[in-house]
């Protein structure tokens, strides 16, 4: 396992780091979560680039209970965040040959000194934040079927995720109702979808314990804090380069951005 794990990883790193997209899964592809993570972490310790935070994505009936889990995470690198000034769309990168799609969220950052118990209420896992923020999660793999493959495979390849827009901060985050908050995301201006988090599982706050949990079984400290992406409120929205995406949250604020060609 470790050496086919191994393989796959160094394919992954290299393909991310060369802009080129993968037209087969690049070895065994895993079956399992636990044999994805492992790819995963080994793609992490080659890459070296520091992680500031993490994507977490559900996975649907009935692969949920095949898989024993229903949610999966990956790793939002530093040098992938984007902080835009009020009113700017900044220029995200996709594989143009690969798989890309865009995902309004809420991202909320889990403070410094996080002690290593996984809370089991939103009360509690309010109170280990110290922000929360409108934004857009940009997707995207070289590999084209990173989604239709399967969890395994999305996990194997960091969760799919490349990119993530730090929007505005959220309003009264330290007591407000999620999904009191209609979420609409438009591509070049046409609406892709529409909903509130009363349809994510148990909301941005359960993705946290989520991915606390998740964290904790796998050895990573995140101690210093870290991002959560806690999930596409509106769904999995395909883009392609030259198309502009735009998040409202209603009565909150917007996110938006352009989509380009990794180069």
């Amino acid at each position: 396992m470790t050496e086919t794990a191994k393989t796959v990883a160094e394919a992954f790193v290299a393909a991310r780091r060369e802009k080129r997209a993968l037209v087969s899964y690049p070895g065994q592809a895993p079956t399992d979560l636990g044999g994805a993570y492992v790819i995963q972490d080994m793609a992490i310790a080659l890459d070296g680039r520091t992680v500031a935070g993490w994507k977490v994505g559900k996975i649907n009936p009935p692969l949920d209970a095949q898989l024993a889990s229903n949610r999966l995470a990956g790793p939002i690198f530093d040098d992938s965040v984007v902080r835009p000034a009020p009113g700017e769309a900044p220029q995200m990168p996709v594989f143009a040959d690969g798989f890309a799609a865009a995902e309004a969220e809420f991202l909320l950052h889990v403070a410094p000194g996080w002690d290593g118990v996984v809370p089991t209420d939103d009360a509690g896992t309010r109170a280990l934040l110290d922000a929360v923020h409108l934004g857009i999660e940009v997707a995207s793999s070289p590999y084209p079927r990173i989604n239709e493959d399967g969890p395994p495979v999305t996990v194997s390849d960091y969760g799919n995720n490349y990119g993530m827009v730090v929007g505005p901060e959220l309003a009264g985050w330290q007591s407000v109702d999620f999904a009191s908050i209609p979420v609409r995301l438009e591509i070049d201006g046409e609406v892709a979808g529409e909903a509130t988090t009363a349809t994510m599982l148990d909301g941005p706050l359960g993705a946290v314990r989520f991915l606390l949990g998740n964290l904790a079984a796998r050895g990573i400290d995140c101690s210093g804090g870290t991002w959560v992406s806690t999930g596409a409120v509106t769904g999995v929205h395909p883009v392609r380069p030259g198309q502009a995406v735009l998040a409202t949250f209603e009565g909150q604020g917007t996110v938006a951005c352009g989509i380009i060609a990794a180069a």
